[in-house]
């Protein structure tokens, strides 16, 4: 019993802000209006355009990475699964010894442990991992959400390019590989 002014309290609450957002020119009017009242965007059939630097889901660049396995060992969720093999490359200058490169073969986001903090992004050397502002990758099956390295390309589509600096700044502006 001693809840229950609590609860009247907060259904006192919620009523008044139903009735502003039906009725947003008073009780007096007899034609609710509630798409001018409204506050919310009536999603799927209104879509809002992401704000800029918007974390959506991450796309890779498959030839910028080096299987370097940063990005996973500093994952606080361990979503990212990586695998690898080394190849012979060409040598740099003729005459040159071949050199050893690390080959990617696997590389995979699990999105249903996946936290979306952007330390991956942050901590990979070589720009393979970018943020984009996508956020309409929902799935049926749980199992969907595990992207490989090929859905993950698809994603470098929608990577919208970095915005300029400020004037006076001694950093240049990076460029999303296309």
């Amino acid at each position: 019993m001693s809840q229950l002014p609590g609860i009247l309290k907060g259904l006192k609450i919620t009523f008044r802000t139903m009735i502003k957002t039906l009725f947003p020119d008073g009780l007096l009017k007899p034609i609710p209006k509630p798409s001018e009242g409204a506050l919310t965007v009536q999603y799927p059939h209104v879509k809002e355009a992401p704000p800029a630097r918007a974390r959506g889901v991450i796309a890779l660049h498959e030839g910028n990475c080096t299987a370097c396995m940063l990005c996973a060992r500093e994952c606080p969720d361990w979503c990212i699964y990586i695998e690898g093999h080394k190849e012979l490359a060409p040598p740099r200058r003729e005459g040159g010894k071949p050199r050893q490169v690390n080959a990617l073969d696997r590389f995979d986001i699990d999105y249903s442990l996946c936290m979306f903090c952007g330390i991956c992004v942050e901590v990979c050397p070589f720009d393979a991992l970018f943020w984009t502002p996508e956020y309409e990758f929902s799935e049926l099956k749980l199992a969907d959400l595990l992207h490989d390295k090929e859905r993950l390309g698809e994603w470098m589509e929608t990577v919208p390019d970095f915005e300029e600096y400020e004037d006076g700044s001694e950093q240049k502006v990076r460029k999303v590989p296309r």
